[in-house]
C-alpha cells in the first residue's frame, strides 16, 4: 500500500486498551506497559477500550480451574455449543469445528472463529481436527497470571478472527522460588470430581542476576459425570410438554413395511385406524418396565402425516442418557529463559506444552432394520417375537423389521487426543531510551487424533449378526444377552484410530513504539508493526468411516496452507487537555483470499476528574478457515422430480424444469469464499466520584456482512431468487448443477451494553470490604440465514446453536482482615422463550410453560495466610444447589434432557479447596 495513504488512513482512525502489564512495586517510578490491543507502551490507565481483567486470586476463589469454566465468568460470552458437553452432539452444518473433546470461546455469541485467543498477545494454533478456533483446553491455566478480554473489535491490530473481541493469557515471569498448588472440587451428589496438581519454579533475578529461568507443570483431571447421576436431567416429564421423540428402545419396537410380520400397516379389534408400529411393552402396557422406556406420547408428537405411527410403541430418554461431564485429563508445561543483557534489552526464550486427552461419550447405535440391510429378524431366530395375540393381521411366518438402540455394542466412545506446543524466541527492550521494540519467532503446532474404543461396528457384519436372530433384539438390557451373541458382536467391532489432523502456525512480529513530537497537550506516540505468518492444515480419516456404522466421518484434506503478511500502525494523540484521539490502521495481505484493510478509531475524554467519555469505530474481518475453503468437493444427486422454482412457472409440463432427473449439486468448500466483514463500535463512560467507587456502561454495536454458512441444496433451491448465484444454468436457462456446502450467505446485527461496578472501603473492626459487577445487556441479535431474507429477532428466544439472553452478570463481594479473606460470588442467566414441542403440531399439555426460568448461583469460599509459607481456600460452589432451568426443548436438536448445557452447570453444591505452598 503507498505511504500517501497509509497516512491519510491513520488519519482518521484508532485503537486503544487497557495495560496487561506486571504488578509495579510501590517503590519504583510509574513504568510504561503495553496495552492489550496496542503496541504502544504508555502508563497503566483506563482506556478508550472496555476490558475486563481476571486475576488468579478470583479464579481459584471461585473454584474455576479451566478455561472453559472461565468462560462463565465473562458476561460477553455467548452461550453456545461450545464447550465439552454441548459439543457432545452435533449442532448443525455451519459449526466450522469437530466436536470431540474440544471448548472454544465465542465473544458476542459471534462464534468460536470470531474470538481471537492470545498467550502473551501472540497467536497460537487452531485446534487440530478443524483447522481453526483456539481449543481451550490447550491453555496452561495454573501459569497464568491474569486473563484480559477486551470487548471490542480489534482486527485493526491483530488482523482475522478479532471480530468479536480478544481474550489474552498472560503467562508468570521472571518467577523465583519453589511453589507447588494442589486443587480438588468434589460435587455433594457424586461424580464429576475435578482435581489438578501443579509446580512452578524459578531462579533468578532480572534487576541483580541479569537472568530468569522458570517452569510449570500442571495435571488435571476430570471426571465422568453421568445424567443419571442427577434428577433434573429427566427427558419423560409429559406434564411439561418433554417427552422423547424416538421409538429406537432398548427392547424393540417392531415397524410396518411390505413383506414384514406387521405388513404395510395394522389395525386394532374394533378400531377403524392404522398404524405404522408396535411394541411388546406398549401393548401390555409395560413401557416403564425398562429403565430409560415410557410409553410414547402421540398427543405431544403428532406426526401431521401419520398421527397415529406410534401410538402402540415405547420411547427411549436417550437425551436423559448423555454424558453431562466428559472425562479428561490435561497435562500443561511451561519453561522460560530470559537474559537481560542490560537495563535496556533483554532476549527469552518460550515453551508451552499441553496434552489433553478425553473421551466424548455417546449413546449406543440406533438401528431402523430394513430388508435391503439384511438385519430384519428372521421367522426361525430363536427370539421371534410374535404380536398375533393382540394383533389379528400379524403374519408371523414373515420377518420382523424393528427400531432398536445397539445396547449390547456399548457406548459409542470416542478418545481425543490433542497435542500442542509453541516455540517462542524474543527480544524486547529500548533503544535511545525513547523507542521501544519487541521482536519474536515462535512456531506452534496443534495434533489431534480420535480414536474409537467402543460401541462401533462394521456396518455389514454388524447387520449379518442381527439377521441371523442370534441378538435378541426384543430383550431389555437387565436381561442380557447369550455368549454367542456377544461373541459375535464383538467379532463385528472397530476398535483403532479414526481421524487426525494437525495445524501449523509460523509467526515473525516485530514493531517500533515510543513519543514522536510534542503538541500543546502532550506528546503524540506512535507505532508500526510488521506480522508475518505461515498458517498451514492437514485432515485425514485414517480407516473409511462410511464402513463403520455411525463413525464420524470428514473428506480427507491433504496439507494446505496460506502465508499472510501484514503491517499496521499506531498514533495516540493528545488534541487537547483530557481528550486523547487514538488511531490504528492494518493491512493483511492473503495469499489465498487477497488483501484487506481494516482502520480504528477510538477517544477518551475527561470533562472532569469524575467523568470519562470513551468509544471506538473500527472495521473487521474474519477470513475463511481451511475446512470452509478446502473440505472435500463431494459430487452428489438429489432424488428425481426436483421442481426448479424459477423456471417451472415459465415452462409449464417441461420435464426439464418442474420433474428434473439426478440434478448434480456438489457441496464442501468453497475456494471462492469471500471475508466475512464487520463495522462495530462502542460508547460509554466512566464515572468515578471517588477512589472508592466507579460505574462503566459502554454501549456497543457489531454488523457483519457475508457471513460464512453451510447450505444444503434444497435451501440454496427453495431461495432460488435470492441465491441464484450457487445455481449453475446452461444456455437454455436449464439448472446445470448447484453449488452447495460453504457460501457467502446474509448478515448479522447486534447491538447492546457492558455494565461494570467496582467499590471499595472500610467496615468497623478493621475490614475492607471490596465488589463488582461485570455484566451484558443485549438489544438486539439479528440475523438472516441468506441474503434477502428478513432479519429475525433471536434475543430470549430459544435457538439450536446459541442462547442470546437478554442480561447475564457475574458479582463478587469481598471482605478481609489479615490473614482472613471471604467472597461471596452470584452468576446469573436471564430466562428465554422455551420451544415449543414439536413445532405446535401436538398439543402442549396444561403443564407448558412457554418460558425457560432466569438462572442464578451463588459461591462461598473464605481463603487463610496465617499458616507459613501456605495459603489455604475453601469454597462452596453453587451454595443453594440450584438445578438448572427446566426446558421442554428437543435432544435432536440440543443436547441434555429437561436442562440445556449452554446456560446451567449440572455439577449442583460443590465443594472445592485450593491449597498453595512456597518451598522457598
Amino acid at each position: 500500500m503507498k505511504l500517501k495513504k497509509l497516512a491519510q488512513m491513520i488519519a482518521l482512525i484508532g485503537v486503544v486498551g487497557p495495560a496487561i502489564a506486571q504488578d509495579v512495586q510501590a517503590d519504583k517510578p510509574m513504568q510504561r506497559v503495553e496495552i492489550t490491543g496496542s503496541s504502544i507502551k504508555r502508563i497503566n490507565v483506563e482506556g478508550a477500550l472496555p476490558v475486563q481483567t481476571i486475576t488468579t486470586d478470583q479464579l481459584d476463589k471461585q473454584g474455576i480451574t479451566n478455561a472453559e469454566q472461565l468462560m462463565q465468568l465473562i458476561s460477553a460470552n455467548g452461550n453456545g455449543a461450545d464447550n465439552m458437553t454441548s459439543g457432545n452432539n452435533v449442532f448443525g452444518a455451519d459449526a466450522d469445528r469437530v466436536s470431540g473433546g474440544a471448548s472454544f470461546a465465542s465473544l458476542r455469541g459471534l462464534g468460536p472463529s470470531a474470538t481471537l485467543v492470545l498467550l502473551n498477545g501472540r497467536r497460537v494454533a487452531g485446534y487440530g481436527l478443524s483447522g481453526k478456533s483456539v481449543d481451550l483446553n490447550t491453555i496452561p491455566m495454573s501459569a497464568i497470571a491474569r486473563v484480559e478480554v477486551l470487548k471490542d473489535g480489534a482486527s485493526a491490530i491483530y488482523g482475522t478472527d478479532a471480530v468479536g473481541g480478544v481474550i489474552n493469557f498472560i503467562l508468570k515471569t521472571n518467577y523465583e522460588g519453589l511453589d507447588a498448588n494442589i486443587t480438588g472440587n468434589f460435587t455433594e451428589h457424586g461424580g464429576g470430581a475435578q482435581r489438578r496438581l501443579s509446580l512452578i519454579a524459578g531462579k533468578g533475578n532480572l534487576d541483580t542476576d541479569h537472568f530468569n529461568v522458570m517452569a510449570t507443570i500442571t495435571h488435571d483431571k476430570n471426571e465422568r459425570l453421568d445424567s443419571s447421576q442427577r434428577a433434573f436431567a429427566n427427558g419423560f416429564q409429559p406434564g411439561r410438554g418433554l417427552s422423547p421423540d424416538t421409538t429406537g428402545t432398548p427392547a424393540a419396537n417392531q415397524l410396518t413395511g411390505a413383506g414384514s410380520a406387521l405388513g404395510t400397516g395394522f389395525k386394532m379389534p374394533g378400531d377403524p385406524n392404522t398404524y405404522l408400529q408396535a411394541g411388546l411393552l406398549s401393548l401390555q402396557g409395560k413401557c416403564d418396565s425398562v429403565e430409560g422406556m415410557s410409553q410414547y406420547q402421540t398427543n405431544l408428537w403428532k406426526d401431521v402425516t401419520s398421527p397415529l405411527r406410534s401410538t402402540y410403541s415405547c420411547a427411549y430418554d436417550y437425551g436423559g442418557d448423555y454424558v453431562m461431564q466428559l472425562p479428561t485429563e490435561r497435562t500443561n508445561g511451561v519453561a522460560r529463559a530470559t537474559y537481560q543483557i542490560n537495563p535496556d534489552h533483554r532476549v527469552y526464550a518460550e515453551a508451552v506444552l499441553a496434552h489433553t486427552n478425553s473421551l466424548s461419550i455417546l449413546t449406543p447405535v440406533q438401528i431402523s432394520a430394513s430388508f435391503a440391510s439384511g438385519n430384519a429378524y428372521p421367522v426361525n431366530g430363536p427370539y421371534y417375537q410374535d404380536l398375533s395375540a393382540y394383533i389379528p393381521t400379524f403374519d408371523k411366518t414373515k420377518p420382523i423389521l424393528y427400531k432398536w438402540r445397539g445396547w449390547p455394542l456399548g457406548d459409542r466412545t470416542q478418545k481425543n487426543v490433542t497435542d500442542t506446543a509453541r516455540l517462542l524466541l524474543a527480544a524486547e527492550g529500548t533503544i535511545a531510551s525513547k523507542w521501544d521494540y519487541k521482536l519474536g519467532l515462535s512456531h506452534n503446532q496443534s495434533r489431534s487424533t480420535t480414536d474409537l474404543v467402543d460401541g462401533y461396528a462394521f456396518t455389514k457384519p454388524f447387520y449379518a449378526v442381527l439377521g441371523s436372530g442370534v441378538v435378541n433384539v426384543f430383550s431389555p438390557p437387565s436381561a442380557g444377552q447369550s455368549q454367542a451373541a456377544m461373541d459375535a458382536l464383538e467379532a463385528t467391532k472397530f476398535y483403532g484410530r479414526l481421524q487426525h489432523g494437525q495445524t501449523t502456525l509460523t509467526q515473525l512480529d516485530g514493531s517500533v513504539s515510543g513519543q514522536i513530537f510534542d503538541l500543546p497537550a502532550g506528546a503524540v506516540s506512535g507505532a508500526v508493526g510488521v506480522d508475518l505468518r505461515r498458517e498451514s492444515y492437514q485432515f485425514a480419516q485414517d480407516v473409511d468411516a462410511t464402513t463403520i456404522l455411525l463413525a464420524p466421518g470428514n473428506a480427507n484434506q491433504s496439507r494446505v496452507s496460506r502465508n499472510i503478511k501484514a503491517v499496521y500502525a499506531e498514533m495516540i494523540i493528545p488534541v487537547i487537555k483530557n481528550l486523547e484521539l487514538q488511531l490504528a490502521i492494518r493491512r493483511d495481505d492473503y495469499s489465498v483470499i487477497g488483501a484487506t484493510t481494516n482502520p480504528k478509531a477510538a477517544f477518551s475524554y475527561r470533562p472532569t476528574n469524575w467523568l470519562m467519555l470513551r468509544g471506538s469505530a473500527n472495521k473487521g474481518f474474519l477470513a475463511p478457515s481451511f475446512v470452509q475453503l478446502y473440505s472435500g468437493r463431494l459430487d452428489q444427486e438429489l432424488p428425481n422430480g426436483i421442481i426448479d422454482p424459477v423456471g417451472c412457472p415459465t415452462h409449464p409440463g417441461d420435464p426439464r424444469f418442474c420433474a428434473i432427473e439426478r440434478l448434480n449439486y456438489f457441496s464442501g468448500g468453497n475456494p471462492g469464499l469471500r471475508p466475512e466483514t464487520s463495522k462495530q463500535g462502542s460508547l460509554g463512560f466512566i464515572v468515578e466520584p471517588s477512589n472508592n467507587f466507579s460505574v462503566s456502561v459502554d454501549y456497543w454495536a457489531v454488523n457483519i456482512k457475508d457471513r460464512i454458512l453451510n447450505r444444503t441444496p434444497q435451501v440454496i433451491l427453495a431461495n432460488a431468487a435470492q441465491l441464484s448465484e450457487y445455481i449453475v444454468r446452461d444456455a437454455n436457462g436449464v439448472i446445470d448443477y448447484v453449488n452447495a456446502g460453504w457460501i457467502n450467505a446474509a448478515g448479522l446485527k447486534t447491538r447492546g451494553a457492558d455494565v461494570g461496578l467496582r467499590g471499595r472501603g472500610n467496615l468497623p473492626g478493621g475490614y475492607k470490604w471490596n465488589a463488582s459487577l461485570d455484566g451484558t445487556w443485549t438489544q438486539s441479535y439479528q440475523f438472516a440465514e441468506f441474503e434477502g431474507q428478513p432479519y429475525k429477532e433471536y434475543v430470549g428466544n430459544f435457538y439450536t446453536r446459541d442462547l442470546y439472553l437478554r442480561w447475564k452478570h457475574n458479582a463478587t463481594f469481598t471482605v478481609a482482615k489479615g490473614d482472613w479473606s471471604a467472597m461471596l460470588s452470584n452468576l446469573y442467566r436471564n430466562g428465554y422463550m422455551d420451544q415449543v414441542p414439536n413445532a405446535g403440531k401436538g398439543t402442549p399439555p396444561a403443564g407448558f410453560n412457554p418460558r425457560v426460568a432466569s438462572y442464578t448461583t451463588w459461591g462461598l469460599s473464605g481463603t487463610y495466610t496465617g499458616l507459613k509459607s501456605t495459603t489455604i481456600t475453601v469454597g462452596i460452589q453453587n451454595l443453594f444447589d440450584r438445578d438448572p432451568p427446566f426446558t421442554a426443548h428437543n435432544v435432536d436438536e440440543v443436547v441434555g434432557a429437561g436442562w440445556d448445557p449452554r446456560v446451567g452447570n449440572p455439577r449442583g453444591r460443590s465443594l472445592s479447596f485450593d491449597v498453595k505452598y512456597k518451598f522457598f
